[in-house]
């Protein structure tokens, strides 16, 4: 089903638009917006096709970016793969234009490169690569953290207790684009208590960057997801504590013994 407002790929662009040659390239993955996206916009393989909506075009973008994120935490974009813009238009029923915009935006944020004439290839990381990521985040979080343990009152953790549930819940049923998500929301919230927002940007940009799959590799196991998560419910309790001993312990363990 085509996004109302938005030409589909056949109205639109040819397939091959803005010369992206797409005859060699990998059959597309089977995207689809995560359940817990309310109303997508595009068709869902599980849902059918949801009837035709009005969506601006900056959120049809906003829509595709988001899908196109979680199939790379979900390992549906293959690393080293190249993938045209029209291609995957047709996949969700829009023109060319928004998925090559939230291609182009991944591209800034490393997940992707231009392939020029092609499309974009899906960055072929190392696991050298996801431990210097994991070094970095633990020299700028892991003080943050233990200056907010002495300082926050414990009222203040007591209110993120939630969040540390919804990335157990996502463990639990082993969506690791749903816990990715959430993941994130849960060590924003812990950073956004220091107040300073240049920090939350840097910070979720590693984080973000962290949770991309190895080339070599699949992504995160499921038992490795409930053991992260579990270590977020056992941070809140030391912070709740003001047990700055362990919340050291668990901070840097967090940071050295996952990808998370």
């Amino acid at each position: 089903m085509a996004v109302r407002g938005e030409p589909t790929a056949s109205q639109g662009e040819p397939s091959a638009a803005r010369g992206e040659h797409t005859h060699s390239e990998p059959s597309a993955p089977r995207l689809t917006t995560p359940a817990y996206v309310p109303a997508p916009a595009f068709p869902s393989e599980a849902s059918g096709s949801p009837a035709p909506r009005t969506v601006r075009r900056h959120s049809v973008r906003g829509q595709i970016l988001q899908a196109l994120r979680t199939a790379l935490v979900g390992g549906e974009l293959v690393p080293g793969e190249v993938y045209s813009a029209p291609v995957l238009a047709e996949r969700f029923g829009v023109s060319a234009t928004p998925v090559r915009e939230a291609m182009q935006q991944l591209a800034v944020e490393g997940a992707v490169e231009v392939v020029p004439n092609r499309g974009f290839r899906v960055t072929e990381r190392t696991p050298r690569e996801l431990a210097e990521l994991a070094e970095v985040r633990a020299l700028i979080e892991v003080p943050v953290m233990l200056r907010l343990a002495r300082t926050v009152p414990a009222a203040r953790w007591v209110e993120l207790r939630p969040l540390a549930e919804a990335t157990a819940t996502a463990a639990a049923r082993g969506d690791r684009a749903h816990y990715a998500e959430t993941d994130r929301a849960f060590h924003r919230a812990v950073l956004s208590l220091a107040g300073n927002e240049q920090l939350l940007v840097v910070a979720d940009d590693l984080h973000r960057r962290s949770q991309w799959p190895l080339v070599s590799g699949p992504v995160t196991r499921h038992g490795d997801l409930v053991a992260d998560a579990a270590e977020h419910t056992a941070l809140l309790d030391a912070l709740i504590a003001q047990d700055v001993t362990v919340v050291q312990s668990l901070v840097r363990e967090h940071f050295t013994g996952s990808a998370d």
